[in-house]
């Protein structure tokens, strides 16, 4: 790759870039760690959908936040306006690095031209496409199942984030265990959410429909984790004007829309487990330390999304259509 100087505005400020939901960043957290370990500040740059993750994680000194045209569900249409103040935010803070953490299927390349217009020392990312001049380290990861070549991750996005780091220069120290982790957070304020006895967190929506379990199953599930003796809690967010429909069993808590994301952290913390479905909150439980049930649906990789670093099992039918 071309070489570009590193910017004379000082060492170690390093731009990390994850555009994606709450549970995304999470799973960048190592890899996020693993930067600030390295460098004397770190700012992170994320999506609307990853603000709220991102400001739980430890070791971050500023949350940027840029609603991408290139990246999310929905995302914006292309504002000249949004860029240039995002490239002149970057080219003010002078950073030394910038390192682009995607998933498998996501392109780098957009946010790479943006770094460069704002004069970035170094800029690094995973990159299947052709970089052109864009990229001073591309690093490549593996397809699942594919041999391991020259330390090219193609497992989960934790150890693909990490690899990314390591090639950008930045290892993760041999004393961090590449758990996921939050920011202590404190226990929960509010009296609602102190739930009383032992108790399991049941989080069955997610913000992708397809990953979504039924009002059918979910009542199934909370009607027998309530008949096996559990106080049932219930969380999602809303879907709409009105919360999703609720599936709380007799002597169950019902918390759907209810909480911002540190405060489910916290009824999570108290949680003997977590059932989720593959979303947000089995990350948001695994970063707290709760063991997790993944009720995972076919539409990613397990093998890239599970819940990482805690106890969990992972149920669904992967080869289903």
């Amino acid at each position: 790759m071309t070489s570009h100087p590193i910017h004379p505005g000082g060492p170690g400020r390093t731009l990390a870039v994850r555009l994606d939901s709450d549970g995304d960043v999470l799973l960048a957290g190592p890899a996020l760690r693993a930067l600030r370990a390295g460098g004397d500040r770190l700012d992170l740059l994320v999506a609307p959908s990853g603000r709220q993750a991102a400001e739980l994680l430890p070791g971050i000194d500023d949350v940027i936040v840029f609603d991408a045209p290139w990246s999310g569900n929905d995302p914006p249409p292309v504002s000249a306006r949004a860029v240039e103040r995002l490239v002149t935010r970057l080219r003010e803070a002078a950073y030394d690095d910038v390192v682009i953490f995607t998933s498998f299927h996501q392109s780098a390349l957009p946010m790479a031209l943006l770094a460069r217009l704002a004069g970035a020392g170094r800029v690094s990312a995973t990159s299947e496409d052709y970089p052109g001049s864009l990229l001073d380290v591309r690093h490549r990861r593996m397809p699942l199942g594919a041999p391991d070549l020259g330390g090219a991750a193609g497992g989960h996005e934790v150890e693909a984030m990490l690899a990314l780091a390591a090639a950008a220069g930045f290892p993760l120290p041999a004393e961090d265990d590449a758990r996921l982790r939050l920011a202590p957070l404190g226990p929960p304020t509010r009296p609602e959410l102190r739930i009383g006895g032992p108790y399991v967190v049941l989080a069955p929506t997610a913000s992708v429909p397809a990953r979504s379990l039924g009002d059918l199953a979910s009542r199934r599930i909370a009607d027998r984790l309530a008949a096996d003796g559990w106080t049932v809690v219930v969380t999602g967010a809303p879907t709409g004007p009105t919360p999703a429909p609720v599936v709380v069993p007799r002597g169950g808590v019902d918390l759907v829309g209810r909480t911002t994301l540190a405060e489910l952290a916290q009824v999570l913390a108290g949680a003997q487990c977590a059932v989720a479905v593959n979303s947000g909150p089995g990350h948001l439980a695994a970063a707290v330390g709760t063991p997790v049930v993944s009720l995972f649906a076919p539409v990613v990789p397990a093998e890239r999304w599970a819940p990482w670093g805690v106890p969990s099992v992972v149920l669904g039918d992967r080869l289903a259509a």
